[in-house]
């Protein structure tokens, strides 16, 4: 018996009707959704429960953040990764993008550049302008099937205004977990130039290669500490993203009273539903959790024995998240994800990552739903090149 025999995942969540924004796209269309990044599993039942005991109060008035739960985030980072965060490091979100777009305000000045590695997250590839800088995108390259960072060509992309560096680890969508090395000689560079480390850390709890670790962007040394804003939230690994509570972590005064300013006035506290939820997840869920990478790692392996039919899509090792980036450069399509749409199956397109002839696949669903969905992609793909 499996850890994910435990809890159903097999069971599909009803998501029509619920203004649910990953189904609404294709309302009324025999479309199965597998684009936008959230799962099709019911949340944890200690979330739920936590959520029914908090509106059975029947008051929602404002609220702080519970010192409960920074005690208890502090605790988490301490145990999973050797990491001692003070309580006041601590700077709560009503969600990831938001943290995003407030460190690109509150690093450097209007003009400056930010840097990152690309494809990526589209946020990452927005944020910069909506805070009035420059946007520098030095591509990732593949080497030994799977994609690396250019470092040469990422210190040559550098300029006298270069502030900040936005690394997604996990990155999303290429799967990536980097190690401890790649991270060493990325800070290295970012301290060698000044510049800003933006650690988009929100998958880390999504490590599907039981050889993998990840390490937080912060835990390298002090120095790489005092320069790194990270951004943490329960949504991705709990499946929480419509309750928005994430948090960030900076340990440097001066740099968190700066990402503090370019917040008043504008970013609310998360809700006090997501408050609650964030405490269950990270206080109650860990069963949970090893299940649903248990059925995860087993859906990553239907898509592998898959796409072994149906070259000439490719698909680089997944390391972590529910996301595999599918290469269809070699198809001759020109269009791949509009293709798969016409074949019932909605992906998420590759240029909104930077990645044209790419297609994204969200494979954070029952596994009959992701079975139906590869025999769509299969059989499409087997009367195009007939």
């Amino acid at each position: 018996m499996t850890a994910s025999d435990y809890f159903d995942f097999d069971t599909p969540a009803e998501r029509r009707g619920t203004a649910s924004m990953k189904w609404e796209k294709y309302k009324d269309r025999d479309v199965i959704p597998m684009w936008v990044a959230d799962m099709d599993f019911r949340s944890p039942p200690a979330v739920i429960r936590a959520i029914e005991q908090r509106a059975a109060d029947g008051v929602f008035g404002y609220t702080l953040t519970p010192q409960a739960l920074n005690d208890q985030v502090v605790n988490m980072l301490r145990q999973t990764y050797d990491w001692n965060v003070k309580p006041e490091w601590l700077v709560w979100l009503p969600g990831l993008v938001t943290g995003l777009n407030v460190a690109c305000r509150a690093v450097g000045e209007d003009g400056d550049d930010v840097i990152t590695a690309v494809p990526v997250y589209p946020p990452f590839l927005s944020a910069p302008g909506f805070s009035r800088r420059t946007l520098t995108r030095v591509p990732l390259k593949e080497k030994d099937n799977r994609w690396q960072f250019d470092f040469e060509r990422l210190e040559q992309m550098i300029t006298a205004r270069t502030r900040m560096f936005i690394l997604c680890n996990p990155h999303n969508p290429v799967g990536r977990v980097y190690t401890r090395s790649e991270l060493t000689e990325l800070a290295g560079i970012c301290l060698k130039h000044n510049i800003v480390i933006c650690s988009d850390e929100i998958h880390c709890g999504l490590i599907l290669d039981e050889d993998k670790a990840h390490v937080p962007t912060a835990t390298l040394d002090p120095e790489v500490a005092a320069r790194t804003i990270t951004l943490m939230a329960p949504s991705k690994t709990f499946n929480l993203p419509g309750l928005g509570c994430a948090f960030a972590v900076i340990s440097d005064k001066t740099l968190r009273r700066r990402f503090k300013s370019c917040m008043a006035g504008i970013v609310p506290r998360p809700n006090v539903l997501g408050y609650a939820a964030a405490m269950a997840a990270f206080a109650e869920c860990a069963d949970w959790h090893a299940a649903l990478l248990d059925y995860l790692r087993g859906n990553l392996a239907t898509i592998a024995g898959v796409a072994e039919q149906m070259a000439p899509l490719s698909i680089a090792p997944v390391e972590a998240t529910y996301l595999a980036w599918i290469d269809m450069r070699d198809s001759g399509l020109e269009n791949p994800a509009k293709f798969f749409e016409a074949a019932g199956v909605g992906l998420q397109d590759g240029i909104e990552f930077d990645g044209p002839g790419f297609v994204r696949l969200n494979f954070g669903c029952p596994r009959s739903l992701l079975a139906k969905a590869l025999e769509r992609m299969k059989a499409a793909l087997d009367r195009c090149h007939r």
